[in-house]
């Protein structure tokens, strides 16, 4: 049995969900998402616009895999839509800065070029210091993708851990060279 698709998804007030044949359409104050959900494997319930249940109609190795994988897509879907999700990432290097322009995001990383990066829409960046950055938006999966893709445009450096990198992540320093 799977520990994570046995709990119940509770629904915010502000976040109404909709089953249309195959599709779960989840609507809140941030954003809509729908969700495609295999009905021959899965039971859904919606209980009283309050819950969400989902449980396999037949209990076999491939079912108890996919189980956990579709409550926990739903559940960021329906956290998404009602609060959002956010990113913190930090510039650490001389010279290293950010700035919006319009619906870009200007870096200079220490490159002879500065770097334009188109932001996709349904995701939101703001600079709040000129070496912070700060990306929101509904879609977890494309919250993280945003800012895997600026983290691999300066990767973190092991001796001086220069680079791009998230608030609180832990860097593994290397030593230098001895005399």
């Amino acid at each position: 049995m799977s520990k994570i698709g046995k709990i119940n998804i509770t629904i915010p007030e502000k976040v109404k969900v909709a089953l249309a044949g195959n599709i779960l359409n989840i609507e809140g104050p941030l954003g809509k998402k729908s969700l495609d959900i295999d009905l021959d494997i899965f039971n859904l319930e919606i209980k009283e616009g309050k819950e969400i249940s989902i449980k396999p109609k037949k209990n076999d190795q491939n079912t108890k895999r996919l189980w956990g994988m579709n409550r926990s897509l739903i559940n960021n879907a329906v956290i998404g839509s009602s609060s959002g999700y956010e990113k913190n990432l930090e510039l650490v290097g001389v010279g290293y800065r950010a700035a919006l322009k319009g619906n870009q995001l200007n870096l200079q990383l220490g490159y002879s070029h500065d770097i334009d990066f188109d932001i996709p829409e349904g995701i939101k960046i703001t600079v709040e210091k000129q070496t912070n950055l700060k990306i929101s938006g509904s879609d977890k999966e494309l919250v993280g993708v945003v800012a895997s893709k600026l983290k691999a445009l300066r990767k973190i450096e092991p001796y001086k851990g220069k680079g791009i990198r998230e608030k609180g992540q832990y860097i593994l320093k290397k030593e230098g060279k001895k005399k």
